[in-house]
């Protein structure tokens, strides 16, 4: 039940970014944000990568968007962005998580790394990994909703 409200969740933000162009998935809710559609994308495709692949299975996986030097990477770096491979990159990540999901023996399994919650380090189980990453994906689904209402008035969608 958890990976399939998950998977509803990754269905979803792709459903809010369907159809449109690639200045429109660009589009900047309002200054000082950088909240847009692609940088959402962008975020997930790193929040995926750093619980599932890093946390739980405990391969090394950088960020891919963020760094030191520019934590809002994923959202400030959206001008030059390719969307089409933005994509397909959150498309690969999410396959590789549902795989370390399948790899795990259940839900209490303890991820082969430590996460960062709060600035601490401390274990996460697979149950808890799911369980936060549809609270991430529920909360930042929220947004995508205005976002995608502002570009074109789409609702419900």
């Amino acid at each position: 039940m958890l990976s399939a409200w998950l998977d509803f969740h990754r269905s979803t933000l792709l459903l809010k970014c369907q159809g449109l162009a690639d200045d429109q998935l660009r589009l900047q809710s309002v200054p000082p944000s950088t909240l847009s559609l692609l940088g959402l994308v962008r975020h997930m495709t790193d929040v995926e990568r750093g619980w599932f692949r890093r946390t739980l299975a405990g391969e090394e996986a950088p960020r891919l968007y963020r760094t030191a030097e520019d934590p809002d990477g994923d959202f400030a770096g959206v001008a030059t962005a390719d969307t089409g491979e933005t994509f397909k990159i959150f498309e690969r990540e999410c396959q590789l998580a549902r795989q370390a999901v399948a790899a795990a023996p259940d839900l209490d399994a303890f991820g082969r790394a430590d996460g960062r919650r709060g600035g601490v380090r401390q274990p996460f189980t697979l149950r808890w990994i799911l369980v936060h990453m549809i609270e991430e994906y529920a909360r930042h689904n929220g947004h995508a909703d205005l976002l995608r209402e502002r570009i074109d008035g789409a609702t419900g969608v």
